[in-house]
This record gives C-alpha cells, sequence and structure tokens, in this order.
C-alpha cells in the first residue's frame, strides 16, 4: 500500500518495483492525499501510466504497471480491506514532511484540528474514516490486529532525517491516545524501515501529454516527468517480504543516515536555497536558476559549506556534487522553484539549520546558510515565490517588521537554540539586502 500517491512515487517506488525481478508478485495499492485528482485521471487506466525520462538529448518513454488500484483517500472500507489481508507487507508513504503532523517540539500535534478530530473519531469507532496520515495508519493497525492479519513494514519515503522513527513517534503518539493496548501489538508486528528518496519529478502540464500522444501514439491523462538519476536507500526489516528492489538498482544498507544528509543538506538544502532566493531574482525553474552566475555562485557557497560537514568520504561528495551541477542544468526537466518553495518551516530546520549550528559551533558564519536564510525571511515578507506552508499564519505574522525582527522570531520558532546571536542576525540581514538589490533583474534584462 501507498499513501499520497503522486508523481515522484510513480517515478520511484513504482518505478524501481516495476524493474525488480520479481515484479509479477507484487503490485501497489495507492490512495491519493487530499485530493482525488490521481485516482480519477489513474483509474480509468487500470493504474497504468507514461514514464518520460528527460535525458539532455530527448526523451524516452515507458509504460509502468506496478500500481494495481488506485483509490481517493476517502475510501476508507478500501484502506482498511488492505490492511486485513495478510497478503499487504508493506505501508511506504510520501506525505511531504506536513504529513507527519509534529509539533514544533518534534512530537504528534495534540492541538492541531485534524489531529483532534481522527483521535475522536477512532475512540469512538476504529473503523472511522479519518484524515490525517497517522491517524490512517492506528486506524489502518487496528483493523490489522483484529483481524489478525500479520506482521508488516511501514517505509516512509519522505524527505526527512530518520524518517522511519519520526513517523513511528507521532503514529506511537496517536495510539496512545486512541487505544494504548495497541502498543504492544506493533512492537510485535510493525517493523519501522527508514529510506532515502532521490529523484527530481516536476508536476505533469499538457506538455508531457502532448509528447506521449506525439511519440507512443496513445493519450495518457496522467504521464510523469522525470530526470535520469535516481536513487533509493533503505534500512529495515520486511518481516512480509518484499520485491527484490536490491536487483533494481535500490541500496540497502544498516544505516541510512549518511545518504540521507547527503541528499537532505547538498540538493534539497540548495533546492530550498534558490527557490526563496533564485525566484526573488526573477527565475522560475531550476535550471533557469542554475544558468545564473550569481545564483551559481550562491549555491556553491552553501555545498562549500554543506559539504564539509557530510560522514560520505570526499570523493563522495564531489561526486555527489558534480551530478548534481549536471542534474540542476539539465533544462529540459522543467522543475519549478514555486513547487519546491512550499513548507519552509518543516525544511529549513532540517536542510539548513543543522550545518550552521556546526559552523557556528566552530565560531565561524559563512554566507551559503545565512544567505539560504535571508531568503526564506525574504520569501515570507512576500518577495519571490508565492507563500504556501503548513504553518503559513504563523510564520508569515513572525516574518512582519524589519529582516533582524523577523530572523529573530523565526529563530524562536524553529531553531531556538542558536539565540542570542546578533553576529548572525546582523549578518542575515546583510545577505537580505544583498538578494533585493537584485529583485526583478533576471526578468528585466
Amino acid at each position: 500500500m501507498h499513501l499520497g500517491i503522486g508523481n515522484f512515487t510513480r517515478a520511484h517506488q513504482a518505478w524501481y518495483t516495476e524493474h525488480a525481478p520479481d515484479a509479477d508478485d507484487w503490485g501497489i495499492a495507492a490512495f491519493t492525499g487530499r485530493r482525488p485528482d490521481t485516482a480519477d485521471a489513474l483509474a480509468p487506466q487500470d493504474g497504468l501510466y507514461t514514464l518520460i525520462t528527460r535525458n539532455a538529448e530527448g526523451d524516452s518513454f515507458e509504460v509502468i504497471s506496478s500500481i494495481s488500484a488506485v483509490h481517493p483517500a476517502s475510501d476508507t472500507e478500501a484502506f482498511l480491506g488492505y490492511l486485513r489481508d495478510p497478503r499487504t507487507a508493506i505501508i511506504t508513504t510520501t506525505v511531504t514532511e506536513a504529513g507527519y503532523m509534529r509539533g514544533a517540539d518534534g512530537h504528534l500535534a495534540l492541538g492541531q484540528p485534524d489531529v483532534a478530530a481522527d483521535i475522536q473519531a477512532l475512540a469512538a469507532d476504529p473503523t472511522a474514516t479519518v484524515t490525517t496520515t497517522p491517524g490512517k495508519v492506528v486506524g489502518g493497525l487496528l483493523a490489522r490486529r483484529a483481524a489478525g492479519a500479520g506482521a508488516l513494514t511501514v517505509l516512509p519515503c519522505d524527505n526527512l532525517p530518520d524518517n522511519g522513527p519520526t513517523f513511528r513517534a507521532v503514529v506511537e503518539e496517536l495510539a496512545a491516545q486512541v487505544d494504548p493496548t495497541l502498543q504492544q501489538w506493533m512492537e510485535d508486528n510493525v517493523s519501522w524501515a527508514t529510506s532515502m528518496v532521490d529523484r527530481i519529478t516536476p508536476a505533469t502540464t499538457d506538455a508531457e501529454r502532448e509528447a506521449v500522444a506525439a511519440a507512443e501514439g496513445y493519450d495518457d491523462a496522467s504521464p510523469v516527468p522525470t530526470e535520469p538519476f535516481s536513487e533509493w536507500v533503505v534500512a529495515g526489516e520486511f518481516p512480509a517480504g518484499r520485491p527484490a528492489w536490491e536487483q533494481a538498482g535500490v541500496t540497502v544498507v544498516d544505516d541510512v543516515y549518511p545518504f540521507e544528509q547527503r541528499k537532505l543538506w547538498m540538493l534539497n538544502g540548495s533546492h530550498s536555497l534558490m527557490a526563496y532566493a533564485a525566484t526573488i531574482v526573477g527565475h522560475e525553474t531550476v535550471a533557469d536558476a542554475m544558468a545564473d552566475p550569481t545564483v551559481r555562485g550562491w549555491v556553491e557557497d552553501w555545498w562549500d559549506v554543506a559539504g564539509a560537514h557530510l560522514q560520505v568520504d570526499a570523493d563522495d561528495v564531489r561526486a555527489y556534487r558534480a551530478a548534481l551541477v549536471d542534474r540542476f542544468e539539465n533544462p529540459r526537466v522543467r522543475h519549478l522553484l514555486a513547487q519546491i518553495a512550499a513548507d519552509g518551516s518543516q525544511k529549513i530546520p532540517v536542510r539548513i539549520l543543522p550545518a550552521l549550528r556546526l559552523e557556528r559551533a566552530a565560531g565561524r558564519l559563512p554566507d551559503g546558510p545565512v544567505r539560504a536564510l535571508a531568503a526564506w525571511v525574504l520569501h515570507l515578507q512576500g518577495h519571490g515565490a508565492p507563500v504556501k506552508d503548513a504553518r503559513q499564519d504563523d510564520v508569515v505574522a513572525a516574518a512582519q517588521g524589519t529582516v533582524a525582527e523577523a530572523t529573530t522570531r523565526l529563530l524562536e520558532m524553529l531553531g531556538a537554540d542558536v539565540l542570542p546571536d546578533d553576529e548572525l542576525i546582523a549578518a542575515v540581514a546583510a545577505r537580505a539586502e544583498e538578494i533585493l538589490a537584485l529583485e526583478g533583474s533576471a526578468t528585466q534584462s
């Protein structure tokens, strides 16, 4: 089962499953997020869709068949039915950082209305329809326990450090509110795996639909464009089995963290920097931003800092950095910066602040992380990409006033341990002025 079916999953987990040598033995029952669009598009196609790999020299097309069924998130009967079935072996998720429903303290946000409503609904009726991902999983596990369907694995695939333990924590905290007796059953029957995922996958437009029709001669309502590069690193136990993903290119390890850190800081960190800073300059896509020598220099500044603190060896850092340049410069992968900009309150704390903390502990104040923080503050003040954030009201309110005032308030919310630091606050304000001096310059040239 997969929760949160979208373009990324269809370019990544579904693609690896398609290429596993035992693919005929496996299928993915997918559920959408809050909107049913993907189910509406794929159901008439029996879950089939075209993956368009956008190489620099041209496109290649492949029909992916690993999705066996697609349901809207509201289909609780189907959801619980799969979990009552002992053949269901794995739950994977791509629900974004915001979907974990964590508060600022890292624990389940019990005060969130949706979380509170799910707890109340499940306590009254374990088969109730709920809306949050932790609530859905708790309801599903209650159904699996009642059916005696046995063990399974939960494998999150979101860009979060330690996504397995992180997801486990919020699910267990919600379960404790609904039915404390579920805890021991989960200990005995649920394995929480961890993964790092990496493949740039833009949104689908009419251009992709037209490309499939022209090249392949059929209509596809929901093709998926993606880049040639792909990486999936997985750690964990699979008591009910799994596809032979390692034979399709998945790296199976004991510890995901070094790979996860490399990806979160190098790729995702530079993405966030460009999403805020480069949209202020006037760029629309990652490729456009990387073609600007100034923005490219900002990205290199960030990579200099992030790369110095990674746990992988220096040769790996150099190779990954070179691969990122090729990936970011690919003009045929139209990755919109505004899409990347969403939910900065969830991303900045895990993509930028850890390296900044390490630099401040060493007595340094490099431009790379400072500029990323400054660009995010300006974004919240109305510059560059539109604000779309899980904590939008809170962070926009905190960002009012001068950049220095806004930075202080935002760090109090998301990284209070770095305060007080007058030198840092002044540096953020200075970098913000530098970025604002270039506002709109790309569209004016």
